[in-house]
């Protein structure tokens, strides 16, 4: 009698204990990183103003009046207004949109590339490992700007006239950045799958049958994600800045759709008068950029199993 109730006072903890799921195991750990917690509110927050703002904001970006041109930050103009007299509060909002989406967009189309050359070179042996690779480092060796820039020249206005001006480049900028983000994606998927093939439940599933297609989507990729997540968050602010980048120096957008590096563009000629116009794009670029730097060393605490916090 006595013994059972040892033994059963033994178990209860453990069996009282709740069992906790690896995103909530993750959740707890990125919660201690209160940079990335902070940083995670304030993009929310950019998120949100972007996609709502201008419902509750509804001065048109593109109404030139020339009676209020360059005007201080006010009630009627909190940001300020540009040289047409258009509202820059309206114009960063609505260029929030297309600079977010294109970072989101160009990350997709590194991550898909990069997970798939990777998957293909982890699971692969001798030259076809070796081909990607070389073809990694290929890509890795090339100067990235320049290329940019230089692909952007040659086909943006031919892309623009087959699927419109406004499509075309945003067709032509994402397959851009992302054609250039994709390879450190690449390094890190096949490490992991260099590591991860020759585990006990691989091979375990491997012995049952399972063929190459099922052990690569079922056992390996969901167990070399986290890796991918980190350079994914890393590879949106990369792709922001490149966007502004290529704004700023007149190979982005049309003038008439106002992305964050559109706006720098435009205001180069006059911060010394009206430094406000420069300040709140060139404060949104900064403030989005940090704050996905800092959620991405977040996930990488979170996501990585050797780190107790």
């Amino acid at each position: 009698m006595a013994g059972s109730t040892l033994a059963s006072a033994t178990a209860s903890p453990a069996a009282a204990r709740p069992r906790v799921t690896p995103g909530a195991e993750a959740w707890r750990r990125f919660r201690k990183h209160r940079l990335a917690v902070v940083s995670l509110v304030l993009l929310s927050g950019i998120v949100l103003a972007v996609l709502v703002g201008p419902l509750v904001w509804t001065l048109p970006v593109d109404e030139i009046d020339f009676s209020a041109q360059l005007q201080s930050p006010s009630w009627a103009h909190p940001f300020g207004t540009d040289d047409l007299g258009q509202d820059i509060l309206a114009r960063v909002l609505h260029g929030g949109r297309i600079s977010l989406a294109v970072g989101v967009a160009a990350m997709l189309v590194a991550v898909c590339v990069g997970v798939l050359v990777g998957a293909i070179a982890g699971m692969s042996r001798g030259r076809v490992d070796a081909a990607l690779m070389w073809l990694t480092d290929l890509f890795l060796s090339l100067p990235e700007l320049p290329l940019l820039l230089l692909i952007i020249y040659l086909f943006r206005d031919g892309l623009g006239q087959i699927v419109g001006p406004e499509a075309g480049v945003f067709i032509m900028i994402v397959a851009v950045i992302g054609g250039f983000r994709w390879m450190p994606v690449a390094r890190l998927v096949r490490a992991q799958f260099f590591s991860l093939r020759e585990k006990e439940f691989v091979e375990a599933a491997r012995a049952l049958g399972a063929s190459r297609p099922r052990l690569v989507v079922r056992h390996i990729l969901p167990n070399a994600l986290g890796p991918v997540i980190v350079a994914a968050t890393i590879d949106v602010a990369a792709a922001i800045i490149a966007e502004s980048t290529l704004s700023f120096l007149g190979l982005g957008f049309p003038p008439d759709i106002p992305t964050w590096g559109r706006l720098l563009f435009d205001a180069k000629d006059n911060l010394d008068f009206a430094p406000h116009w420069a300040i709140f794009p060139g404060l949104a670029i900064f403030l989005t950029v940090l704050t996905i730097n800092f959620i991405g060393d977040g996930l990488r605490d979170a996501l990585d199993p050797r780190r107790v916090l």
